[in-house]
């Protein structure tokens, strides 16, 4: 990838948000990765689960579980990588559309993310001026299928759905702006001005 320096490295963790003893495992991750003499330049947190959930159909139990997962997850992956983060580097969050339109089959989920939405300038104004904080507002990037591609690319300004190297491109654009913080990127295809 150009931009990139020939020592570059990219390392992937991966945590469970149901695993018991998540931060210490965290913590041993990445005390492994400084002790290997990894620098960590950067970071994006992925996490999610896009459970179904009618107003009516909620319960404790499954709102909790759907917040750990997409609030409360994201929000200990950065509190443990913040003080790991070389200066200057950018912690990127990756949010959904939700936060801008919510699903209404799916309110809890989207009640967590934009709970995660509230991070970003957040956690920009705690970390600044050492780390920069970007979050991405995620549209339709890899549908379930052709018949469900057609239907939201036919709901977008663009008259497409997203691939994986459209999202590439603006991490790697938040990556590389030492002046952007604190911000969230949309990557819907216009999707939140089309007509319903």
């Amino acid at each position: 990838m150009e931009g990139l320096s020939k020592t570059a490295r990219i390392q992937t963790l991966e945590w469970s948000a149901e695993d018991p003893n998540l931060v210490s495992r965290m913590m041993a991750d990445l005390d492994t990765l400084e002790a290997a003499d990894w620098v960590i330049s950067g970071a994006i947190l992925v996490a999610g689960t896009f459970p179904e959930a009618p107003f009516g159909s909620w319960t404790a139990e499954g709102l909790e579980a759907t917040w750990r997962t997409n609030l409360g997850f994201p929000l200990l992956c950065a509190q443990a990588l913040a003080p790991r983060l070389q200066p200057g580097s950018c912690l990127q969050i990756l949010l959904d559309t939700a936060i801008h339109r919510p699903w209404l089959r799916r309110l809890p989920y989207s009640a967590a993310k934009a709970g995660l939405a509230s991070l970003v300038p957040g956690l920009a104004r705690q970390l600044a001026p050492d780390l920069r904080v970007v979050g991405h507002a995620l549209g339709a990037i890899l549908p379930a299928g052709d018949a469900e591609a057609a239907y939201l690319a036919d709901r977008t300004l663009l008259q497409r759905t997203g691939d994986p190297a459209d999202l590439c491109r603006a991490v790697r654009y938040a990556a590389e702006s030492p002046f952007l913080t604190g911000e969230i990127l949309t990557l819907d295809g216009g999707r939140r001005w089309a007509a319903p």
